[in-house]
């Protein structure tokens, strides 16, 4: 889950988060930060694979933003 510099928190999958972030900060993939662009990385998980990595992400997707708040606010 990234995290905007307008506070909008993005949930995707990848097999290395890092690139990925570094893809997103350069404009490439994505649409959702092409008017709003990362900031940090605030929550990964790992899945033993990509089925189950779409799987988690749909859920993580249905959840209000303040559910994802108290998701972020546990790993403090």
């Amino acid at each position: 889950m990234i995290q905007t510099r307008k506070g909008r928190l993005y949930t995707g999958i990848s097999t290395d988060p890092e690139r990925r972030f570094a893809q997103h900060a350069r404009g490439q993939g994505a649409r959702y930060f092409r008017f709003d662009r990362p900031e940090r990385i605030v929550f990964r998980e790992t899945c033993a694979d990509r089925s189950r990595a779409l799987q988690r992400e749909a859920e993580l997707k249905k959840l209000s933003r303040r559910a994802k708040e108290k998701l972020l606010e546990c790993l403090l």
